[in-house]
């Protein structure tokens, strides 16, 4: 994210600590619903979602994890989702600007969650972040892509766009949900299917 973009998120989390209605919207409980569904292992080891916001998917994705780094560009949105998250022991949120505080150190993790963060950054940045990807995701690891697609005015790239660059890193698609509102997209270095995983094909 760049410094210019700052004042847009300060000024969101000065009005409302949910400016999205997270809590609110069934279009956002669906879309968290939709997301964790598609997700093709019932518990990850270590995962990192970035841009995490009010902590609402961070909430929803905790259960599945045994350790959940979230992290956020706004220092507000970083308080309220440790707040969200605070009675949950494997949830740790810190204050991340992508990609330059990409947290190599923490990996590597076999899921990475970017919703609603990626058509934010400039082209150079999301090329990085998908680098950043690539070199932290696990040898079993699982990579979800979950966007708007309309257009928007502070909008730097658009979500095709943001999408292609993630599926250019060569990992299979195992999902593909697209809806007028909004697209999520899965990948996995282990290809097979829910049903090969498990045997039934």
């Amino acid at each position: 994210m760049s410094e210019g973009q700052r004042p847009y998120f300060d000024a969101l989390y000065a009005r409302s600590d949910d400016p999205y209605a997270l809590r609110e919207r069934w279009y956002e409980a669906r879309k968290r619903a939709v997301l964790l569904a598609a997700l093709p292992k019932t518990r990850y080891r270590k995962a990192y979602e970035p841009g995490c916001g009010a902590g609402e998917l961070t909430h929803a994705l905790a259960p599945r994890c045994d350790e959940l780094l979230a992290s956020d560009f706004s220092d507000r949105a970083v308080r309220v989702a440790k707040a969200r998250t605070g009675e949950l022991a494997n949830v740790r949120v810190e204050a991340h600007a992508l990609p330059a505080d990409w947290p190599h150190d923490a990996g590597p993790f076999d899921l990475i969650v970017l919703s609603e963060l990626c058509y934010f950054l400039s082209h150079d940045d999301m090329r990085r972040v998908a680098e950043c990807c690539q070199a932290s995701l696990d040898a079993d690891g699982t990579l979800v892509a979950c966007d708007w697609r309309p257009a928007f005015a502070q909008r730097s790239l658009p979500t095709e766009a943001v999408h292609g660059m993630l599926g250019a890193l060569g990992l299979a698609r195992l999902v593909l949900h697209e809806e007028d509102d909004f697209v999520l997209r899965v990948w996995a270095r282990d290809g097979r299917s829910v049903a090969r995983r498990e045997g039934i094909r």
